[in-house]
């Protein structure tokens, strides 16, 4: 059986240590309750909830998966009673405002809880995941009457909420979509059409889920400039804000998957049922990026949550499992054979998802507080760089994160053996999990084309010189530094090969977009990698720092050191590939005709 603790000393080594949050949330109006004390104690009750209600029953969710009867869906046994609690425990609220019951809380502690939702029960997750997106749409674009109808109830979690975008025909290419709204003459909408891949779109956890529906009004232009935004809700809603009738909204079927088997998955019918309309007509593009961009990072910290499990119950099976002895002598004379973590090869997976983890949980709570800064900062320039780090960082936390935690979960089963492809060990099912998180919200291949083609032009690079600038300051600041030598020259060297890979795309893009889109894959992962050695390269300074002064964590840092110093020579190293890749140009990918494949 599999086993999973919160990595809660790893947590606060970042926030507190490196990242210094509480010295960040103070500047931040709004975030006055955020104390020490209180973020310590959401941390103690996010990892009770997580291991104690949701993990119990993640195996049990993957084996029993949803049922569909006659438009209703029935989650797994325990489901219904872990919601319960999850939400009596105010954790859909955290991030929330506390105009509509929220906490209030940072954005970077709702980043903590994805987290470790994730690692525990990423099926049970996407529920309250995908009310998160709902939420965000409405708080920032829906009416005044429609935040007091709708928001309440879903920041409580009474209520659930959907996002509807992708339709049989179209999914990446949203200009597509046929789904149709008209007007019925007293403010409401009639919509008309068919949604695939909704997840949460049906279930049995809320008394009313609220979704909220791209359609098409009549004579709206072609294309995404002709898409609206409509909050549907699966029961009508009364003025004194009960629940009144039916609305025309019908699951049609679930679909049978490979992974995250207890989160449902519906086809979604949708007959003349009554919407309203959610911001400006045919603007619905703007509100469905904030539901993508919310549910963007969220997706990045599944790849987290999936990986860390995944690298936990890797490291006990390899410190537990004999199988011959060490290529350098005995280590364990007492023993038949040495544990498997004596072997070169698994300490290489094992640390592997080591240096993933610590490294990409630096970088997803750093993108988490930018967003409090940019959301909360009273300076509206430092608002409006924190938001650029926020938006060029989203389609690569996104990709990266996602593709390693695949890579991470292969890897534990690799540790594992022929135990990983037994159900019964629980590894399996992290692979199985993983890989859908590379496709949903926005497949990689279109987080990399995000990238270098929305992102890397706006303001002349301006979003770009928001990764940079920071990065050469600190590279300028430690070059000095003897101790830091081993770190900050990768470091040097890999922004160096980023920045050339980034004049050359931009300067053969703007001549052949096909140049731009054969590197965009390759340019994203070197930027992942360098991104990563400048959180490593900073925890490093951190672990250095502490080490000497605090003796009675010197392992801990210790091993922060060590891992810094894999990550630096043995995973960052890839950029050098990419880079060739890179340079490589279109040829190699165009040249060949579509017949010859």
């Amino acid at each position: 059986m599999p086993s999973y603790t919160a990595p809660l000393d790893n947590i606060r080594f970042i926030l507190n240590d490196v990242l210094n949050v509480h010295e960040t949330l103070a500047q931040l109006p709004g975030f006055e309750d955020a104390t020490p004390d209180t973020v310590d104690a959401i941390l103690e009750g996010a990892s009770a909830v997580c291991q104690e209600v949701l993990f119990p029953i993640n195996q049990s969710g993957d084996k029993e998966g949803c049922t569909y009867s006659n438009g209703t869906v029935t989650t797994p046994k325990g489901f219904k009673e872990a919601y319960k609690t999850f939400i009596e425990g105010g954790w859909t609220g955290l991030a929330c405002d506390p105009a509509f019951g929220g906490m209030g809380m940072p954005h970077v502690l709702n980043c903590v809880m994805q987290e470790l939702i994730c690692s525990s029960n990423m099926s049970f997750g996407m529920y309250p995941g995908l009310s998160q997106g709902a939420y965000e749409a409405l708080h920032q674009f829906g009416t005044d009457e429609q935040k007091a109808m709708y928001l309440p109830k879903l920041v409580s979690g009474e209520w659930s909420g959907t996002m509807n975008l992708t339709e049989p025909h179209c999914g990446t290419d949203l200009g597509l979509i046929k789904t149709k709204a008209a007007d019925n003459g007293d403010g409401s909408y009639a919509i008309t059409g068919n949604k695939i891949f909704i997840s949460a779109g049906e279930h049995d956890l809320t008394e009313n889920i609220i979704h909220l529906v791209l359609a098409r009004l009549p004579n709206a232009p072609e294309g995404v400039k002709g898409i609206s935004l409509f909050v549907v809700p699966k029961f009508l809603v009364n003025a004194d804000g009960s629940i009144g009738a039916r609305n025309g909204v019908q699951c049609a079927s679930i679909e049978h998957k490979m992974g995250i088997k207890a989160s449902a998955t519906c086809v979604m019918v949708y007959d003349g049922a009554k919407g309203w309309l959610v911001g400006e007509a045919h603007k619905g593009l703007r509100a469905m990026f904030a539901m993508m961009n919310a549910a963007r990072l969220g997706v990045a910290m599944q790849g987290l949550g999936i990986a860390e499990v995944a690298q936990q119950n890797a490291v006990i099976y390899a410190k537990d499992r004999l199988q011959m002895r060490s290529l350098d002598g005995v280590k364990e004379p007492s023993k038949p054979a040495d544990p498997i973590i004596v072997h070169p090869d698994v300490r290489r997976m094992l640390l592997t998802g080591k240096a993933f983890t610590e490294g990409s949980r630096m970088l997803s709570y750093l993108v988490g507080l930018s967003l409090d800064i940019a959301n909360k900062h009273p300076d509206a320039a430092e608002r409006q760089e924190a938001d650029d780090f926020v938006a060029l960082m989203t389609p690569i936390v996104k990709a990266y994160q996602t593709d390693m935690g695949t890579t991470v979960a292969n890897l534990s089963m690799q540790v594992h053996g022929g135990m990983g492809y037994i159900w019964d060990t629980g590894v399996e099912q992290y692979a199985r999990d993983a890989r859908i998180a590379e496709i949903y919200e926005g497949t990689n291949g279109i987080q990399a084309l995000d990238l270098v083609g929305r992102k890397m032009g706006v303001g002349y690079g301006r979003l770009l010189r928001r990764f940079f600038q920071p990065v050469s300051d600190f590279i300028e600041l430690e070059l000095e530094n003897e101790a830091m030598a081993e770190f900050v020259m990768p470091l040097a060297k890999a922004v160096a090969k980023l920045q050339q890979a980034t004049a050359t795309i931009a300067q053969k893009g703007l001549k052949d977009p096909l140049e731009a889109g054969a590197a965009s894959s390759d340019y994203l992962r070197m930027f992942a990698l360098t991104a990563l050695a400048f959180c490593w390269a900073r925890m490093a300074k951190v672990a250095l720092e502490k080490r000497e002064s605090d003796a009675t964590r010197a392992e801990f840092y210790e091993s922060k050191l060590q891992t810094a110093r894999f990550y630096m020579t043995r995973m960052l190293p890839e950029y050098e590939s990419r880079f060739r890749m890179v340079m490589a140009g279109k040829g190699p990918l165009m040249e060949l005709q579509a017949g010859n494949f």
